[in-house]
C-alpha cells in the first residue's frame, strides 16, 4: 500500500476511483526563463515571490528573474538552497518566506530544490512554481516531495493536495548542463511505463490514491517509446550544447510524461530499490535516476519478465550511460550484509515495492539484486 493510501481510511482501497492529476500549466522551450514574470501573470500569481535557488542558479539566472518579474510588477526575494531536500532546508525556507511576505514560491534548480520549494509552499499553503534547470528526474510536475536526512539518506515522502501551479522549463539551460543529468532523467523516466503497468495490472493505488486511468498508462507508454527513439540523440545534443527537436522531446519525456506517468500511474519495485540503495554510502555519489535504472532491472528480474524485455532495457541503459550493475553504483564489492540492508529498506512498510501483484520480501529483493547484477555483467 502506498504511503498516501495508508494514511487514509482503511476502507479507501475498496472504494478507489480512477484518478489523474497534473500541473495547471506546463511551458517548455529555449530561453523560457525570460517569460517567468509573464507566465506568473497569466496564472494570476502577483507575488511577492520567493525564489529558492542554489548560488549557481542565482549567478546564472538572477538578472533574468529580476528583469522578467520587474516587467510584470512582481516583487521577489531569492533564498539560497543548501543542497539537500531536508527538514532543515524546509524550515529555513519557511522562515524566509514568512519574513518576505511571499505569496508564491518558485523553485529554480534540480529535483531537490524543487522538492524543497514544494515543501515550503505546502507548509504555508502558497502557490508553487517549478523552474527546473536540469531534466534529471520527474520531480517538477509532482505533488510530492522526497525528503532526505542532511546526510542524503531517504527519509520520507510528503504529499500535497495539488500539483504545481506552473512548470516552466528552459531547454537552453538544460542543453548547457552536463550530459549526466539528462541521462539520469532518462533513468527515472525509463521506469515510468514498467511501474505504471505493474500498478495497473495489480489494481493497487497510484501515487494519488486512485486507480490508474488509461490516460496515465498511455502517457507512461509514450514516455518509454520516446526514450527509446530519441534518448541517444538527445544526449549527444547536450554534448554539443544544442537545443534540437530530439532534446525537446526527451526533456518533455523526462519532465512531463514521466511526471504525469509516475504520479497517476504509480510506482513499484524500481523506486523502492532506489530508496534501499540510499542506505549504502557509496551510492550517495550517484543521481536519483541512475539508481532507479538499476532498480528497474531488479524489478523486471523479480517480476519474471521476458529476457527480450530485460535485455532491451539493459541495452538502452548502456547506450546512454546508465548503470545496470552494482559496480556502476560504487558497490562492486558489496557484501551480503550491505545487500541485506538495501533489500530490507526496499520492502519497508509503506514502500511502493508492495504495489506488485504478489507479496514481496527482503529475500526476494536481495536475490533480485544479485541476479540483475550478474545478468548485466555477463550480457554480451
Amino acid at each position: 500500500m502506498s504511503s498516501l493510501v495508508a494514511a487514509l481510511s482503511p476502507h479507501y482501497a475498496a472504494r478507489m476511483f480512477l484518478t489523474f492529476r497534473s500541473p495547471s500549466r506546463y511551458v517548455q522551450g529555449p530561453d523560457a526563463t525570460s517569460q517567468l514574470g509573464r507566465q506568473l501573470q497569466l496564472m494570476g500569481l502577483t507575488g511577492p515571490a520567493l525564489i529558492l535557488a542554489s548560488a549557481g542558479s542565482r549567478a546564472r539566472s538572477g538578472s533574468l528573474w529580476a528583469e522578467s518579474l520587474a516587467a510584470a510588477g512582481i516583487p521577489l526575494v531569492v533564498h539560497e538552497f543548501g543542497g539537500e531536500s531536508s527538514q532543515d532546508e524546509i524550515d529555513s525556507g519557511v522562515a524566509a518566506a514568512r519574513a518576505s511576505g511571499a505569496e508564491v514560491i518558485v523553485g529554480a534548480g534540480g529535483g531537490k530544490t524543487l522538492d524543497t520549494a514544494r515543501a515550503i509552499a505546502g507548509t504555508l499553503g502558497l502557490a508553487v512554481v517549478s523552474c527546473p534547470t536540469l531534466a534529471s528526474n520527474d520531480a517538477p510536475c509532482a505533488a510530492v516531495s522526497v525528503i532526505y536526512t542532511p546526510d542524503s539518506v531517504y527519509e520520507r515522502l510528503i504529499f500535497y493536495p495539488r500539483n504545481p501551479d506552473l512548470v516552466l522549463v528552459d531547454t537552453t539551460i538544460i542543453a548547457n548542463a552536463p550530459r549526466r543529468y539528462l541521462v539520469s532523467g532518462m533513468g527515472d523516466a525509463l521506469a515510468t511505463w514498467f511501474e505504471a503497468r505493474t500498478v495497473a495490472e495489480a489494481r493497487t493505488p497510484n501515487q494519488v490514491g486512485g486507480l490508474t486511468t488509461i490516460t496515465a498508462k498511455a502517457l507512461a507508454r509514450l514516455c518509454y517509446d520516446t526514450l527509446i527513439a530519441d534518448g541517444l540523440e538527445a544526449a549527444n545534443a547536450v554534448d554539443a550544447r544544442a537545443v534540437t527537436p530530439a532534446l525537446e522531446r526527451i526533456v518533455e519525456a523526462n519532465t512531463l510524461l514521466s511526471g504525469l506517468g509516475f504520479e497517476s500511474g504509480g510506482l513499484a519495485i524500481a523506486h523502492s530499490v532506489h530508496n534501499g540503495l540510499t542506505t549504502a554510502g557509496p551510492t550517495h555519489a550517484y543521481l536519483h535516476g541512475e539508481k532507479v535504472a538499476f532498480g528497474l532491472v531488479v524489478q523486471l528480474v523479480v517480476e519474471g519478465q521476458s529476457s527480450d524485455e530485460i535485455d532491451t532495457v539493459i541495452r538502452f541503459c548502456r547506450s546512454v550511460g546508465l548503470p545496470t550493475t552494482l559496480g556502476g553504483l560504487g558497490l562492486a564489492d558489496a557484501d551480503d550484509d550491505t545487500i541485506r540492508v538495501i533489500a530490507e529498506r526496499t520492502v519497508a512498510e509503506g514502500e511502493t515495492a508492495h504495489n506488485e501483484p504478489f507479496g514481496v520480501s527482503a529475500r526476494m529483493i536481495a536475490d533480485g539484486i544479485r541476479a540483475a547484477d550478474a545478468r548485466s555483467r555477463t550480457m554480451a
